[in-house]
């Protein structure tokens, strides 16, 4: 018999989920950290660092696959929480009522 003073506690992730949400967060966070600097201490000044690979080509990329762990993440689904379909039990099927169809009469 359950007590009725237990409280039942469910994760909507299991562990892992959350070690890669984690490592996709810092993904992200070490693309915009590559995304940042290359402005000029000068109004006047143009500085070209801003155009260069690391924060047009590569920033965005890393920013891109960090959103992509996270959302693998979230789509994760532990194997241990679902049972396969080998091992699911199987449900019988309803039977049938057999009916038995008389043929049609030929009209002249």
């Amino acid at each position: 018999m359950k007590n009725n003073n237990e409280i039942n506690t469910h994760f909507l992730f299991e562990k892992v989920n959350y070690k890669i949400l984690v490592i996709g967060l810092v993904v992200i966070a070490l693309g915009f950290i590559l995304m940042s600097g290359g402005g000029s201490d000068d109004p006047n000044v143009f500085n070209e660092d801003i155009f260069n690979f690391r924060r047009i080509r590569l920033a965005p990329t890393v920013v891109l696959i960090g959103f992509v762990i996270t959302i693998y993440s979230i789509f994760k689904n532990p194997a241990s929480t679902i049972p396969a379909e080998a091992e699911r039990p199987a449900t019988p099927a309803a039977p049938v009522a057999e009916t038995k169809v008389k043929p049609a009469k030929k009209t002249k």
